[in-house]
């Protein structure tokens, strides 16, 4: 049979030119394995049909069409849940736009076949059937399935078609367009086959007709699959009053109050600013040089040459970004990443223009009040050539790169000034952006688009979730499910390993932007947008998964897999909610009941040590002796004075000429007597005593008898006597679980110690705000974080102090460890709630 008689044999009257000259092409170059794969199509009975279908279902490769749908109930795009702006189907179609996510909207790719970009309407499809419908047969003998009464709303008439690119299988694709809201959905050729008679109005008879003029075998249930496509994706026409119903539903929930918008759109929203068509079609034939081979060669020269003179002065190069790092440098890189950022933008503008498609805006997004550029080249996905979509993606990576070519080759070849020490920031700003952050394929970035249109597989983060769903749900009930689709097992694996990956990534840095929105706004407003980006990103999609297996009701415990997964489940919810803990652990610092430094009380030179270390002392034993030259000197000149004021009073007599001189010297020796009592007591002092019984620690190795010692210079440690103090600082979350009286026990850090067991003595009610123990600090390897002050250091987080009284002698030495308190029994999720009640109350003013 020749290509020819085989092509119009298997498609149905009236195809378009474009499935036909596909499949002439497919059969002439595949002729020999094409039609043995068509013949398992031909009609058989139904249980040798359903037998093929479950074998195509799981071996796609044995057969030339692809299928998506698994064998048993259809998977409509609603329970398959994929990521915003996307839909599968079991009949292979889905929503592939926006193109560029949250940086850039759906972008639109270049080099379309001729008469691509035009695309058709969509409207013949449902006014002009592939072939007539066959004549309906005697009632007697007709069977009708419960699908065949159900009303197929109207496609409507201003969507349009566009060709698609090949499917990894070989089937063709298609695209349709919705202008109306810049849209597009990718279907299959089951899907295709389906919407071109959809006009018969009926599922059983369209599903007969394409399996009567198609090697496609689909039922009524694929077709209603395709009409819940159309109605959900809004691609049917409101001809009833359900229809009109269910848009104003639709309309009702898009309009809500300010409040729940910012709610909603704080996360992301955009402000379009420009409509650059126009401007961009006018310039276009200017800058084809850009695209050259001649601006090619010269780049790859400015790269080489700027590589070179890089490698030569690589200290200064690292030198003058280490100097950058200030308030005038963070300004400088702010220019230059908006430069950067308007080239990278208005690249994919250019790309995507050249390719034939409308750049619809262009202007700000923010994503968590963070601003970046965005660029709507959406009609890219109407392309059928992966290597245009490739080139549109790519487009701002590689301006991005070339802008840094440029900048990198002026830093080595100009003189000092400010033109070089911009070409650094240009050449660092661009080569950062571009390799760390768009590169990445696991937020809807540059990369993302790239590795999609890469591997063919639109969607990717949708159906690679769908994909870790299913698995995840295989491996905790052995379902036995069929998948959401059909991939090669290596192909299935890695989509689930990446959906992992990206959901961590994901979870890593929505946890990360909460924080900073948390630290950076208005704390009752960061803990309330903290709380709506936790539970938009984290709790709803876990919260969704759960109620997706709390549908399947019996299913999930059907095998023993099941059960075990529950019982695990059930023992880790009994961990995390019955009050299990009863005690709170937290740092704490031993050391004595009663501990004295001990100085010198004034400036003197050391004349005796009267003790060693480790010696015991009562109270009143002398430690150390001094002597003060100057304070000698004070005693002398004040009894001099004293004298000299006594003579002067008894020389006063009852001479009337030395009466007036009498006050002034009964003031001068009140002055020097008491100058005099002040020095002695001070001498006094220059003999440190002890004032407690107890012993000697820490004498100062350095001090010998005859050296002039400084009041801030510590001579030893005194330790009286007695029980161990204990000082512990505990969270807010466990500082109402302690009583005072609480049993205790101190497990030292350093090895060698044994626990020693305490009971608590005082709590304290307000949070610290400076901590005393430098040991127990972070920069000082201790368990405390805190921000180091000018003299104080504050804790990072709310602290309580406790103070417990040991059962054991004190220490010679102070000790870091922990501290284990007997509380009130608490289970975690209470403690965790108690400390979320602490943050909000403390942060609010409460």
């Amino acid at each position: 049979m020749s290509p020819t008689r085989l092509i119009e044999r298997y498609l149905p009257n009236g195809s378009c030119n474009d499935v036909k000259y596909y499949m002439y092409v497919k059969v002439s170059l595949a002729m020999r394995d094409l039609y043995p794969r068509v013949s398992r199509y031909l009609p058989v009975s139904l249980p040798e049909r359903r037998r093929r279908r479950q074998i195509l279902f799981r071996d796609p490769k044995r057969f030339n069409c692809r299928k998506r749908r698994p064998t048993g109930r259809p998977t409509s795009p609603s329970r398959t849940s994929p990521e915003p702006g996307s839909t599968k189907s079991s009949v292979h179609f889905r929503n592939i736009g926006p193109r560029r996510g949250a940086r850039h909207p759906p972008s639109n790719r270049a080099g379309v076949a001729a008469g691509a970009d035009r695309g058709a309407r969509i409207g013949w499809l449902g006014r002009t059937p592939h072939r007539a419908a066959p004549p309906p047969r005697p009632a007697s003998s007709r069977k009708r399935s419960r699908m065949a009464d159900l009303y197929l709303p109207e496609i409507r008439d201003d969507l349009m078609l566009f060709p698609g690119p090949t499917e990894a299988d070989g089937s063709p694709s298609w695209t349709i367009g919705d202008p109306a809201r810049n849209k597009f959905f990718r279907i299959g050729w089951p899907a295709f086959e389906i919407i071109a008679r959809w006009v018969m109005g009926d599922a059983d008879a369209i599903a007969a007709d394409v399996g009567r003029t198609t090697p496609l075998t689909i039922d009524a249930e694929d077709v209603v699959e395709v009409g819940r496509f159309l109605v959900l994706n809004q691609l049917v026409r409101a001809d009833r009053a359900v229809d009109t119903r269910r848009l104003a539903t639709l309309h009702q929930r898009e309009r809500s109050s300010i409040l729940v918008w910012l709610l909603h759109h704080y996360l992301f929203f955009r402000i379009p600013l420009v409509r650059p068509d126009a401007f961009l079609e006018r310039l276009l034939p200017r800058l084809g040089w850009l695209g050259g081979r001649r601006f090619l060669i010269a780049t790859v020269v400015a790269l080489a040459v700027g590589l070179v003179l890089l490698v030569r002065q690589i200290d200064v190069f690292a030198a003058e970004i280490a100097d950058s790092f200030n308030w005038q440098g963070a300004a400088s890189y702010a220019v230059a990443l908006i430069a950067a950022k308007i080239v990278h933008e208005s690249a994919h503008a250019f790309v995507a223009k050249a390719a034939g498609c409308r750049v619809g805006t262009m202007g700000l997004a923010f994503l968590v009040m963070w601003p970046v550029l965005y660029t709507d080249v959406n009609e890219s996905w109407k392309l059928p050539s992966r290597r245009a979509r490739l080139a549109i993606g790519s487009a701002g990576i590689l301006a991005e790169l070339v802008l840094a070519s440029w900048a990198l080759a002026a830093w080595g070849l100009l003189p000092d000034g400010a033109p070089r020490q911009a070409a650094l920031v240009l050449a660092t700003t661009t080569l950062v952006s571009s390799l760390l952050l768009n590169l990445s394929p696991f937020m809807r970035f540059d990369g993302y688009f790239l590795l999609m249109d890469a591997l063919g597989v639109p969607n990717l983060h949708g159906r690679a979730f769908a994909m870790a769903r299913w698995g995840l749900r295989e491996c905790l009930f052995d379902l036995r499910e069929p998948p959401p689709e059909t991939f090669a097992p290596v192909a299935g694996r890695l989509l689930i390993a990446f959906a992992w990956v990206v959901w961590i990534y994901r979870l890593v840095v929505f946890l990360g932007i909460a924080l900073l929105v948390y630290h950076f706004i208005v704390k009752i407003v960061g803990i309330l947008l903290f709380a709506v980006e936790i539970g938009w990103f984290v709790v709803l999609p876990v919260w969704t998964e759960i109620r997706a297996w709390a549908t399947r009701g019996g299913a999930l415990f059907g095998r023993p897999r099941g059960w075990i997964t529950v019982a695990v489940g059930g023992l880790v919810g009994i961990a995390l909610l019955v009050p299990i803990e009863t005690s709170v652990s937290g740092p704490a610092i031993r050391q004595a009941a009663f501990r004295q430094p001990l100085f010198a009380a004034s400036p003197g030179i050391l004349r005796a040590v009267e003790v060693r270390d480790g010696d015991r002392v009562a109270v009143g034993t002398p430690l150390f002796r001094f002597e003060s030259p100057d304070l000698a000197h004070r005693i002398d000149g004040a009894a001099r004075r004293i004298a000299l004021a006594e003579r002067a009073l008894r020389g006063a007599g009852f001479d009337a000429s030395m009466q007036q001189r009498t006050q002034s010297s009964k003031e001068q020796l009140l002055a020097a007597t008491a100058q005099k009592l002040a020095a002695e007591r001070e001498r006094s002092q220059l003999t440190l005593v002890s004032t407690v019984t107890g012993r000697i620690t820490d004498l100062a190795p350095d001090v010998a008898p005859g050296q002039w010692i400084s009041p801030r210079l510590q001579l030893a440690t005194l330790i009286a006597d007695g029980n161990a103090s204990i000082t512990a600082y505990v969270g807010e979350e466990d500082i109402e679980r302690i009583e005072p009286g609480a049993r205790a026990r101190f497990f030292a850090a350093a090895p060698g110690w044994s626990p020693l067991t305490a009971r608590v003595a005082t709590i304290e009610r307000v949070a610290v705000r400076h901590l005393d123990a430098p040991s127990l600090a972070s920069f000082g390897g201790g368990p405390i974080a805190v921000r180091p002050g000018d003299r104080e250091l504050t804790p990072t987080q709310a602290l309580y102090r406790v103070r417990l009284t040991a059962d054991e002698p004190a220490p010679a030495i102070e000790l870091r460890g922990t501290i284990h308190i007997a509380a009130a029994a608490a289970s975690p999720v209470s403690r965790f709630w108690r400390a979320v009640a602490g943050i909000v109350l403390r942060e609010s003013g409460m």
